[in-house]
Parts: structure tokens; sequence; C-alpha cells
């Protein structure tokens, strides 16, 4: 096998797992769902501490000095991204839990 760039690799793989989460998101029945956004959280709390760990810790940034390298720019697209998650996960998750909940009844 010749040397294959390990941009189209990294870019194959990426659109697969894009396939493959969109056909397995949309499989699951609404029972799970709630649980399926509790693990999505999970996940998305690692990426944010990976992430602030790739910010924090890129090899260009020797002393924590504030420069702009690409490690940074994505550590921080990272960040922000996951937190969207994280606290949307949490909306939704909230919003699920009160359906459940006994309404009141007014007393006339």
């Amino acid at each position: 096998m010749e040397n294959i760039d390990p941009f189209v690799i990294n870019f194959i793989v990426f659109t697969l797992a894009i396939f493959v989460g969109y056909f397995v998101v949309w499989a699951v029945t609404p029972a799970l769902h709630t649980p399926l956004m509790s693990v999505t959280n999970a996940i998305s709390g690692i990426i944010i501490v990976g992430s602030l760990t790739l910010i924090i810790l890129s090899p260009e940034n020797n002393d924590f000095q504030k420069s702009l390298d690409l490690s940074s720019l994505m550590g921080y697209l990272a960040t922000v991204l996951a937190s969207i998650n994280v606290f949307g996960g949490f909306v939704v998750t909230q919003r699920m839990l009160a359906m459940y909940k006994k309404k009141k009844k007014v007393k006339k």
C-alpha cells in the first residue's frame, strides 16, 4: 500500500463517524432519549476537560504564553461547542422531566 496522507484517512474516519452517528441517533426510541442525553453530556464533559488541557498545555504555548496557534484555536472551539451541547442537554432533560411531574390542581 502506498503512502496515504494522514489527512485523507482522518477525513474518511470523520465522514464515516458522521453517517454512523446520524443513523444511530435516529434509531433511538423515545424511551431511551434521556439516558442517551446523559451519556452525550458525560462525553461532552470529557471533551471540555480535554480541550481545556489542549489550550493550556499545547507545545507552542510554552510558559502559558498567549499565542494564537492551531491547537489553541481548536481547543477553544471544542470547548465552546461541547459547552453548548452540555447546556442544551441539561435544558432538554429538565423539560422532559417536567413532563412527568404531576400538575397542581387549582382550587376555585
